[in-house]
């Protein structure tokens, strides 16, 4: 018997506990004990955005109306029948809100494989693969629910500075983020931060301003009652909006007539989001992290891609682990009832912002 957590599509804090039994594994087929998942605003977004950007499509539920959000974690493969993947591996990945899943693993490498299930052969595939740990150089098994909460995270934070640096950053110098308290902005703002020339400016809520400002890797941290604060109408700014808020894009964009681009993330506002439709300024265009990752694949190759974030990885996880002031504090929760309840949490935008929850159904 397996425990589901499905979400309402369209209304994401209506949530059900479901349970199935467990069917016999097919040729080719493991079943993955989840023994640890993240759960972030990031997260939120993929339901936030499961329609456009298929995030629904990974674990369809069959029901209509219902989705199961997807979550990186570890777990450990407890029975299988492809001759490739033996019991007893420990593999990251790309899982269900659930006790477990059931992969079909491809061809196997050192460092992992790709699920071949027939329903997500058609999805982004950097969200079908799975690291078998035992040959991950990002793995260290002390800091599990750092790396489940932060890797999948940083990765998106890196491509974005990435993405605005391969860009030359559309020609402006100061980037603003939203929702700067987001581990995803934070560490887009730690990988900004790193770069000459380059002023980050965030934007939060007054609760979690001192918190920002005390990461350090923010120039100036403003409330979103501040935006005339950010600069001069005419200033070349880029807009990395986390928030998705749309009032405050209505405002940034109405208010600065020097906007270059407006790189749209995520919707951590969930409950605030709005079309971009008669919007002053450039039209908001979504990032999609596996794209510029397959463009960075293309030109430099796997192996030097993987050390370039792995280095940089290090970088980051040792400040945010720094005992002196840890960006991050981990709060773990065992249980079907309890996952729901962080859940509701973390989709509320409740509790301190150090927090980072790491959930086992």
């Amino acid at each position: 018997m397996s425990t589901q957590l499905w979400v309402r599509k369209g209304r994401l804090q209506e949530t059900s506990l479901h349970q199935q039994v467990d069917a016999p594994l097919a040729p080719g087929q493991i079943r993955v004990q989840i023994a640890r998942f993240a759960l972030t605003s990031n997260n939120i977004t993929y339901g936030a955005f499961g329609d456009a950007m298929h995030y629904w499509n990974f674990y369809p539920t069959g029901e209509d109306g219902w989705g199961i959000i997807p979550v990186w974690g570890f777990g450990d493969v407890v029975q299988s029948a492809a001759a490739s993947v033996a019991v007893g591996e420990r593999v990251y990945g790309y899982f269900p809100m659930a006790d477990t899943v059931v992969l079909t693993p491809g061809p196997l490498s050192g460092t992992g494989f790709t699920d071949t299930s027939p329903h997500r052969v058609a999805l982004p595939r950097v969200y079908n693969q799975y690291l078998r740990c035992a040959g991950d150089p990002f793995y260290s098994p002390d800091t599990e629910p750092v790396q489940a909460l932060l890797r999948p995270l940083f990765t998106t934070s890196w491509l974005i500075d990435d993405f605005l640096a391969d860009k030359d950053f559309f020609g402006a110098r100061v980037m603003v983020l939203s929702s700067a308290s987001s581990k995803t902005a934070y560490g887009t703002a730690f990988a900004l931060a790193r770069r000459s020339g380059i002023e980050v400016v965030g934007l939060t809520s007054e609760a979690n301003r001192a918190f920002c400002q005390r990461l350090g890797c923010y120039a100036r941290v403003l409330t979103y009652a501040q935006l005339d604060q950010i600069g001069p109408p005419d200033l070349p700014c880029v807009y990395v909006d986390f928030a998705g808020n749309a009032e405050v894009r209505r405002a940034l964009h109405g208010r600065m007539a020097g906007l270059r681009y407006s790189c749209a993330i995520g919707g951590t506002h969930v409950t605030q989001l709005g079309t971009a439709r008669d919007l002053a300024g450039p039209k908001p265009v979504l990032f999609f992290a596996p794209a510029q990752i397959a463009k960075r694949h293309a030109e430099w190759g796997g192996a030097v891609l993987q050390q370039r974030l792995v280095d940089d990885w290090r970088a980051f996880c040792a400040r945010v682990t720094d005992p002196a002031w840890p960006w991050l504090q981990v709060q773990e929760h065992t249980g079907p009832e309890a996952a729901r309840t962080a859940y509701q949490r973390v989709l509320a935008g409740q509790g301190e912002p150090r927090a980072g929850h790491v959930l086992r159904l």
